[in-house]
């Protein structure tokens, strides 16, 4: 929903009462500025180990690295020049997928290569009136779930269980909220885990929502956050380490009000507002600095997603977007689930990041800027 552009920012995880601390005080996270090879808007990135990355954006563009970032990539996906990519999701070094938008209903296609780009398939295009898709995620190279705006009440939801083929899953979802919708920021409304869990991030209603499945898509459950909700705001990203614990984060797009994050320890059940990130205007990302492959377990928090031998895996990082333009947006992390914050000093203009692993992520931005993050 909501063609807003948001970035994102950094968190670390971990819940209560705190203050921002002195970045002159505290061992901060080495930024690393690499060269993309394009001046487009950079909206959302995907890493799938610490030396394969992919990044797309504005203008049918899209970046890939094969060395941590050294060298870059970047190419135009043909007849997709006037589409703009909100998120993309990288399998290796040869296969991906890309998920477009544009001023039409059937400008919403999921591309995918298996040859490094060298061509892509468009396996779906949208035909459905009134719908907006805002992000993708997947359980495995060829099980995801895509998540649209609500349209008449209903979520026009999709999903693949080959990688080739999407069927619609509209019937499996929740009743949607008048107005309900989640925000095309970072491509981070939607988070997997596990071989069957998923979370999704809404707003535009009278309360800001996670819905959320753990069978894969067959049904899912709708759960109040204590997020703020309006026509322009709500939780616009979603990020869990583990099948009990993650983290949420969102606020008002239309103002640049100090952005908001919540907690869940059940599930995303109930949530808890953490205290306040040190930085100003809507969260428009959020990542556990852990990775997004590292969080495997069998649903019930036995395996490397539970609490043993993972005490540390509650850093997140968040960076956000600011108006008029959402072009400044600050960033910030914190190790605790936002019990404690950090300022990222002279970071902006991101609007996503992700981990490869408890060390690397990236961050991905405006003008085409890349900056890697190392902890």
């Amino acid at each position: 929903m909501f063609k807003f552009f948001l970035a994102a920012s950094l968190i670390a995880a971990s819940a209560t009462v705190s203050f921002a601390q002195d970045p002159g005080k505290i061992h901060q996270p080495k930024l690393t500025p690499q060269q993309s090879g394009t001046t487009q808007l950079l909206i959302s990135v995907s890493p799938v180990n610490s030396r394969v990355v992919w990044a797309a954006g504005t203008g049918g563009t899209y970046v890939v690295t094969t060395d941590g970032g050294q060298t870059w990539k970047a190419a135009v996906v043909p007849g997709a020049e006037a589409l703009e990519f909100r998120d993309v999701f990288g399998v290796s070094d040869k296969i991906a997928y890309l998920m477009s938008i544009g001023n039409n209903t059937t400008d919403f296609h999921i591309y995918k290569t298996v040859d490094g780009g060298a061509t892509w398939k468009i396996e779906f295009t949208n035909q459905t009136a009134g719908a907006f898709y805002d992000c993708f995620a997947f359980w495995t190279p060829n099980r995801g779930v895509t998540h649209s705006d609500s349209v008449n009440g209903v979520f026009p939801d999709i999903r693949t269980t080959d990688g080739m083929t999407w069927q619609s899953i509209a019937g499996n979802m929740p009743p949607a909220l008048t107005g309900e919708a989640s925000f095309a920021a970072s491509g981070t409304c939607i988070t997997t885990q596990g071989s069957s869990n998923a979370w999704i991030a809404t707003g535009g209603a009278s309360a800001a929502r996670i819905l959320a499945t753990r069978d894969g898509g067959n049904s899912w459950n709708a759960y109040d956050t204590p997020l703020v909700s309006s026509p322009s705001a709500g939780a616009v990203s979603v990020a869990f380490r583990d099948s009990r614990n993650g983290i949420i984060g969102g606020g008002d797009l239309a103002s640049n009000t100090a952005a908001d994050t919540a907690t869940s320890n059940d599930g995303g059940k109930t949530w808890t507002l953490t205290n306040k990130p040190p930085v100003q205007g809507a969260i428009f990302c959020l990542a556990y600095v852990r990775g997004a492959r590292n969080n495997e377990d069998d649903g019930n928090g036995r395996g490397e997603g539970n609490e043993i031998g993972h005490q540390n895996d509650r850093t997140v990082v968040i960076t956000t977007e600011t108006e008029p333009n959402f072009t400044s947006g600050e960033a910030a992390w914190t190790p605790d689930e936002g019990r404690t914050w950090n300022v990222l000093p002279d970071v902006s203009g991101f609007w996503a990041v992700a981990f490869a692993d408890k060390h690397d992520g990236w961050f991905v931005g405006n003008n085409g800027q890349i900056l890697k993050i190392s902890f």
